[in-house]
């Protein structure tokens, strides 16, 4: 069949079976392609996001504020919600179908005998499309897994971010925190300046930017911030925001994010000059599906992919500080490789009904591994049971009243089930 024919679903289910591993971590086969195509580097400054959690909202406030400052930006994101396109955002606007199926097209022939991964793709149509767009001011590349060996780590940075870090993906990037620092430290280059968005900095990280020559600013060190009820204030070893809007994206650990979007808006002031109206329009402004994401209805409903125990922590502070005047029910649907049982502890302080239902998808838990792993953190808790999200939610709906609410969290694929019932 001629692959330039191909639809876009045609060319993501070829993408997902013409490489053996679904996770390969290495950049010498991306890296070879993307020199074939002259886009190993980008005309604009580029700003690289890893971490365990906080990447797309940290990437949301920056869109949001470089936005408002009037410039271009390409943005590069995973996983997508809703629609592929979501990933490759030019200008505000998500590509095409025509768009990214052309530039598959491209990589397609210029990787020749060269496998590369259904993220490899993607990762090469973002590169392909802001080198081809020719108006960009600014790229923002989130990282996928890891950092070091992440295909987006084949482009050089002008500020590298690393949110947070905490136990996830293991099994590919160690099992003790300074293991998992390093790798995501791997986007550091040498005197890059780099920013760490979290208070807890594992030694690994500060050991990797000491070695290299990273000029490293530490959230809690050289930049924090303190709230107020309805203003907050930001500031650095040389500057502050003060009286600065609520930030757009609901949840107390939204502040920690955009704290941490403003330090990299500081140290790219000579490229990207941003004035204090610019910033704060787009700290008010930024919107993300799926982060403590409030759905109108009779019964209050709030979404949040929180898929670990950082994240799960982070929705039950946020929780917390908005107690509900009824009960708290929540549907839960985790993927099989996430530490189930204590992501179930973790929310246990907030929930009062528990529906527990399957995911459909790759590596989604199914009903009787996830009721397994849920025994196993409360055994003694009764939790309701459904083969998905819809029914679960369904049931939900049913048993709350006016003053309840009713979250739906534990994967991204669990906020978008919902969503695409909606």
């Amino acid at each position: 069949m001629n692959k330039k024919k191909f639809s876009l679903n045609e060319w993501l289910s070829y993408q997902s079976n013409v490489h053996s591993k679904t996770v390969d971590l290495g950049l010498e086969r991306v890296a070879l392609v993307a020199q074939r195509m002259g886009i190993d580097s980008m005309p604009c400054p580029v700003i690289t996001v890893a971490g365990t959690n906080g990447k797309g909202s940290t990437i949301a406030f920056l869109q949001s504020i470089y936005t408002a400052a009037g410039y271009q930006v390409g943005t590069y994101t995973s996983p997508h919600m809703l629609r592929y396109n979501e990933r490759i955002c030019i200008g505000g606007r998500e590509c095409s179908d025509e768009l990214l199926c052309e530039s598959f097209a491209r990589i397609e022939e210029a990787r020749a005998d060269i496998s590369l991964s259904y993220f490899e793709f993607g990762t090469l149509a973002a590169l392909d499309l802001f080198v081809r767009a020719k108006t960009l001011d600014v790229v923002l590349l989130e990282v996928g897994l890891g950092g070091r060996l992440d295909a987006v780590n084949i482009v050089d940075t002008d500020i590298a971010v690393v949110t947070s870090i905490s136990l996830d993906h293991t099994e590919w990037l160690g099992s003790d925190l300074n293991s998992i620092g390093y790798e995501k430290a791997g986007i550091f280059r040498a005197g890059i300046p780099a920013v760490f968005g979290s208070l807890d900095l594992p030694q690994s990280i500060a050991d990797y930017a000491n070695i290299l020559g990273t000029p490293l600013y530490v959230l809690g060190q050289h930049f924090d911030y303190q709230c107020t009820d309805s203003r907050w204030r930001w500031h650095s070893q040389n500057e502050s925001a003060e009286a600065l809007p609520p930030p757009g994206l609901f949840g107390a650990v939204q502040y920690q994010n955009a704290a941490t979007a403003l330090m990299v808006v500081a140290l790219l002031v000579q490229q990207l000059n941003v004035t204090d109206c610019q910033r704060n329009q787009g700290v008010s402004e930024a919107s993300l599906i799926g982060r403590y994401q409030h759905v109108p209805g009779s019964v209050e409903t709030i979404l949040d992919i929180a898929h670990n125990v950082e994240s799960a922590q982070k929705l039950v502070q946020s929780l917390n500080s908005r107690p509900s005047k009824g009960k708290t029910h929540l549907v839960l649907g985790m993927l099989v490789d996430k530490d189930i049982v204590n992501v179930v502890k973790v929310l246990s302080e907030v929930v009062d009904c528990w529906y527990l239902c399957g995911l459909q998808v790759e590596r989604g838990a199914s009903i009787e591994y996830l009721k397994a792993n849920f025994v196993t953190a409360l055994p003694h808790t009764h939790a309701q049971v459904f083969l998905d999200v819809k029914a679960a939610y369904t049931a939900a709906e049913s048993a709350a009243d006016g003053l309840d609410r009713i979250i739906v969290c534990g994967s991204t694929y669990a906020v978008a089930a919902f969503l695409i019932e909606e």
